[in-house]
């Protein structure tokens, strides 16, 4: 492929985010998430398919081919960038920020990228904790548990939420629940029941969904 479009660099952007959360990328997930038509999603990954972007295993999901990897570390790369300086300098609420920097991702070159990253101070994460790749395309990740992993009585301090969908974030955000904040686990209800948890003084319900998209450093 000569030019890498939206369309493609957007798709293969929520592969990787699908991937890093549950290992693979189910079409019925890319339907949902980039609300499109199952057919437009089965054509579109034929042709990622036939780049060798991705790799298509059926009933079971796509995933990253190197070269797939490789586009999708650009685009988040500019993306997280965006978003630190959309929230850092323009003032953007953290849950409003992902938004914001997908219109505005496609847009901007390495170049520009690299000098967004040096007027930031070269930030090692989004405003959501996310590691920012380097300009190589490597990405560090620290070692974290999901709140679900943590047992009762268990605290630690929450590193990212790896769900950037603003009504999500807007919720956690109106309990508190952000990164370098910190959490403790006081209650797990049985039958994959909720997790109750406190921050900053206070006690909530959270169901398992959605613990299981807040990462932390356990103490």
């Amino acid at each position: 492929m000569s030019k890498i479009s939206d369309v493609v660099e957007e798709y293969l952007e929520v592969i990787y985010r699908l991937q890093e959360q549950r290992g693979v990328a189910k079409t019925s997930d890319l339907v949902r998430i980039l609300n499109v038509a199952p057919g437009t999603v089965t054509n579109t990954i034929e042709r990622l398919e036939k780049n060798l972007l991705v790799v298509h295993a059926p009933y079971k999901g796509v995933q990253l081919t190197d070269k797939g990897f490789k586009i999708a570390m650009n685009v988040i790369r500019k993306h997280r960038l965006l978003e630190r300086l959309l929230a850092d300098f323009l003032g953007i609420e953290w849950y409003e920020a992902h938004d914001a920097a997908c219109q505005l991702e496609h847009w901007i070159s390495e170049e520009i990228a690299k000098k967004i990253e040096g007027a930031l101070g070269y930030p090692k994460t989004c405003p959501h904790g996310n590691p920012i790749p380097t300009e190589h395309g490597e990405i560090f990740e620290e070692e974290t548990q999901s709140l679900i992993e943590l047992n009762i009585g268990d605290g630690g301090i929450i590193t990212k939420i790896t769900d950037e969908g603003r009504s999500l974030l807007k919720y956690l955000s109106s309990l508190g629940i952000k990164p370098k904040k910190r959490i403790d686990v006081i209650d797990k209800a049985p039958f994959n029941g909720p997790i109750t948890v406190k921050v900053d003084g206070r006690s909530h319900a959270l169901s398992r969904d959605i613990a299981s998209l807040v990462r932390v450093s356990k103490l």
